[in-house]
């Protein structure tokens, strides 16, 4: 794996307000970016970082990376963080930090079939263990199917028609390849909508992505738990890319933070709801042109910060 450069590393680091002596989560390892900072912040106190990836790359490069006796690392998805906690014999942790979507080493690993940009099979697994792949998806699943995913992860306006022709091409035969299926959206979409708005499988690519590694429904699991795992006065820092993530986190990060959830028009508060969560960023932390020079991934990433109450 080539030199890293994690997003946001440095306003992430700031806005966890690191204890030496607390236990971290870094729910999206990668190449270890944050979990870095973050076992250097805690090297001189009894703080632990607990890690966890799907991909069992990330697993293996971080266990070099990272120092043995400040880190407990393992390949699962974020969501088990409460059963690794039993298992682990703690009862809450001072900080997370969600890194979310799809990597820099899986993108630029053409054979893992992130990348409309570079030929290989459909696959698009974080994790390799998985059996769902994109190729089962793009060739298996109904046109009503597709065309929802399609909409709904990717917001792609062109949906219903590239899932129809989709799904008229691989009666022809499988649509083995990302080439292959860039084709096929490339003929779905009019000519004149293609010469606008960034390659015309992007959006796409992201819903199916999305669809195989449950992205979604695995980010709304997370942000159930987030209250129940987190110390008093411990952060969520949570790192989005798209407008779906982000909204996830802000409306979820807002309702764990409102007392009542009633009907306005009840006069007298029937829910007993109480907060769980004090909003640290009222709008997201963005990158700034430097790092965004630097690092051209940092252009959509937004930060989020929630503290436990």
């Amino acid at each position: 794996m080539s030199e890293h450069n994690p997003v946001l590393l440095e306003k992430t680091i700031e806005y966890l307000n690191i204890n030496p002596d607390g236990i971290y989560f870094d729910g999206t390892l990668g190449r270890g970016g944050h979990s870095k900072a973050i076992a250097n912040k805690i090297n001189c106190g009894d703080g632990l970082l607990i890690g966890t990836d799907k991909d069992l790359k990330a697993i293996d490069y971080c266990k070099d990376l990272l120092p043995k006796d400040k880190t407990k690392l393992f390949h699962e998805s974020f969501t088990a963080i409460k059963d690794i906690l039993s298992r682990l014999e703690i009862s809450g942790i001072d900080g997370l930090v969600l890194d979310l979507g799809v990597s820099s080493p899986q993108l630029d690993d053409a054979e893992r079939g992130f990348s409309y940009n570079k030929e290989a099979p459909l696959d698009m697994r974080m994790d390799k263990t998985q059996k769902l792949t994109a190729y089962k998806i793009v060739n298996n699943y109904s046109v009503d199917k597709l065309n929802d995913i399609i909409y709904k992860y990717g917001e792609e306006r062109w949906a219903s028609r590239i899932a129809e022709f989709i799904v008229r091409e691989r009666k022809k035969k499988p649509i083995k390849t990302t080439q292959d299926l860039v084709d096929v959206i490339k003929m779905a979409i009019p000519a004149s909508a293609r010469s606008s708005g960034g390659h015309p499988a992007r959006r796409t690519f992201q819903a199916i992505r999305i669809e195989t590694n449950q992205e979604l429904n695995e980010l709304e699991k997370i942000l159930e738990l987030i209250p129940s795992i987190l110390n008093k006065g411990g952060r969520a820092c949570i790192i989005s890319f798209h407008s779906l993530e982000d909204r996830l986190v802000k409306h979820s990060f807002r309702d764990a933070a409102r007392e009542c959830i009633c009907p306005p028009e009840i006069p007298v508060c029937r829910c007993e709801k109480e907060k769980t969560l004090k909003v640290i960023t009222r709008s997201p932390i963005t990158a700034d042109d430097e790092e965004i020079e630097k690092n051209r991934r940092a252009r959509s990433a937004k930060l989020r910060v929630a503290e436990s109450i």
